[in-house]
């Protein structure tokens, strides 16, 4: 876990940051100018490296990574707080919501869809794996984006398998979804492959949804109309 900031007393919540996979707090919203935003709308930031990624510790044994969500409740235990997540950043989130579902105040999911409610097919770690050891077909864009990602500056690409190859624990469901008492702000690019996102989003108690337009998967955390929606989503401080 990568604490950026801890909690200070502050008449608003704390916002808690989480990247993708093969992402890190600083490559994701503090490079991105993301976190400075937030600050300079008063809002005080905490950043997460989930494990693998960016300063955290970065095993290669697949089952080290069985509970990702960990950081994030260690870091949220102690207080009700907003939080942003990007791809496996909001499975996290979601994870952690369904252990705790008053964890958050408000919740902002980017880059998911409602493939969250079927089981893991093991086929797309493998086709993202073969994009990471320059297995995959030259045709196969996706699995090379993929391994382009991984090998980014201060990645393990080890370390990036066993997060996809990490036992699975239960399939999130609409219940699961149903009991998280935040409101919450899903944010899908119209190119991203993580589409549809319509059954998500009606599971929640209070949630909306924006699409963002002439977007993908890969360009969502620097996306305008995310950032806008973002700010424009956390900018009050009470319900």
């Amino acid at each position: 876990m990568d604490v950026n900031t801890g909690f200070t007393t502050t008449a608003l919540p704390p916002v808690l940051m989480v990247h993708g996979w093969a992402g890190s707090f600083a490559r994701t919203w503090q490079m991105s100018g993301v976190e400075t935003l937030l600050q300079e709308t008063g809002r005080n930031v905490v950043g997460i490296d989930l494990l693998g990624h960016g300063k955290a510790d970065k095993p290669h044994d697949s089952t080290a990574y069985s509970d990702l969500s960990l950081p994030i409740r260690q870091s949220a235990k102690d207080s009700q707080i907003d939080a942003v997540g990007f791809s496996l950043g909001a499975i996290a989130l979601l994870h952690a919501a369904t252990i705790d579902p008053g964890m958050f105040r408000k919740l902002i999911l980017l880059g998911i869809g409602d493939k969250i409610f079927e089981p893991h097919d093991p086929k797309e770690s493998e086709l993202i794996i073969s994009g990471i050891d320059g297995t995959a077909e030259i045709e196969n864009t996706l699995a090379r984006q993929f391994g382009n990602y991984a090998r980014q500056s201060d990645n393990d690409p080890l370390a990036l398998t066993a997060v996809l190859q990490r036992p699975r624990g239960a399939v999130f469901t609409k219940e699961n979804a149903s009991a998280i008492t935040a409101d919450v702000l899903v944010l899908v690019g119209d190119r991203d492959f993580v589409l549809p996102a319509d059954v998500l989003v009606q599971s929640f108690k209070n949630a909306k949804f924006k699409l963002l337009k002439n977007c993908d998967h890969f360009a969502s955390t620097d996306n305008f109309s995310f950032i806008d929606a973002m700010l424009d989503f956390l900018k009050d401080c009470y319900r």
